[in-house]
């Protein structure tokens, strides 16, 4: 547990190497990294971090989930353990963090993997009836009555499994961590992660127009990974997006569905090794 600059954060620790933040997704917590974490742990050291509201990091109540906080929380844990510099491997809203990362501190991080992502406002830019079918709950959770808290508190272990159920292609229902995303999916992670989406909706959107406007992309060497099976793997051309938003993006499928670092954990942990690995001995 770290004290970021107020935020508690709480991350796992483990090898020994040139340092990479691992980020997870919705409504997970640093335990999908399971996996991935140990392969990646025999040539880095490997950091995976709860983002600010899930997990077992502080919770803040308001809105204080703009990608811009969430990033500066995750620069301050690495620097509080002694990284300066360092890879970012994101995964759903993780790997949003991660690119609002790479754009406010390009001297901080040296590599971006963002997985079964496309950019927030490409998402929010392109809405059809396929991603609003998809994606319902980036709407439903953005809403500002109160409604999402109210229903999802009425039973979350509910609302948890319909997140899983249907978006893996091995037919599992549910992932091996499921039990800890449980636990730590209490009132106060409700609250925090539509206060997220919110943000995701609005003053995340203002940044990100911002930066398109001034002429603002990527500067780190990038990948894109991404379920074969996924909405995002059927429905975009996920390199050629990218390319827009950090020129020389490179990118790979994953025989799976959205949750890709669970699904296929060795297929994802050897491309992050591969892309990691690039200009080291250099």
């Amino acid at each position: 547990m770290i004290d970021c600059d107020g935020t508690r954060i709480a991350a796992e620790v483990r090898g020994d190497g040139d340092p990479v933040l691992l980020l997870h997704g919705y409504p997970e917590t640093k335990a999908m990294w399971r996996d991935v974490a140990e392969a990646l742990a025999s040539d880095h050291s490997v950091v995976a971090a709860d983002l600010r509201g899930y997990g077992d990091s502080a919770k803040p109540r308001g809105d204080h989930y703009a990608k811009r906080d969430m990033a500066r929380d995750q620069v301050a844990l690495m620097r509080e353990l002694g990284f300066e510099r360092f890879a970012v491997v994101g995964h759903d809203r993780g790997g949003r963090v991660g690119h609002r990362m790479a754009l406010d501190h390009p001297d901080a991080v040296t590599r971006l993997a963002v997985l079964d992502i496309v950019p927030t406002l490409h998402m929010f830019e392109n809405v059809d009836r396929e991603m609003a079918t998809a994606y319902f709950h980036w709407f439903f959770l953005a809403r500002t009555d109160g409604l999402p808290e109210t229903l999802i508190d009425g039973d979350r272990e509910t609302w948890l499994r319909s997140r899983f159920t249907g978006r893996r292609h091995d037919g599992e229902a549910l992932p091996d961590a499921f039990d800890d995303y449980l636990r730590c999916f209490d009132s106060d992670t409700v609250h925090a992660s539509g206060a997220d989406y919110r943000a995701a909706a609005t003053v995340d959107l203002d940044h990100d127009r911002a930066d398109r406007d001034a002429g603002r992309v990527v500067g780190c060497p990038t990948l894109a990974l991404w379920g074969s099976h996924s909405y995002v793997g059927r429905n975009f051309d996920v390199p050629a997006v990218w390319e827009q938003y950090a020129p020389g993006v490179t990118g790979a499928a994953i025989d799976a569905d959205h949750y890709l670092a669970e699904e296929a954990p060795l297929a994802t942990a050897s491309a992050l090794q591969s892309f990691l690995a690039i200009g080291v001995a250099a």
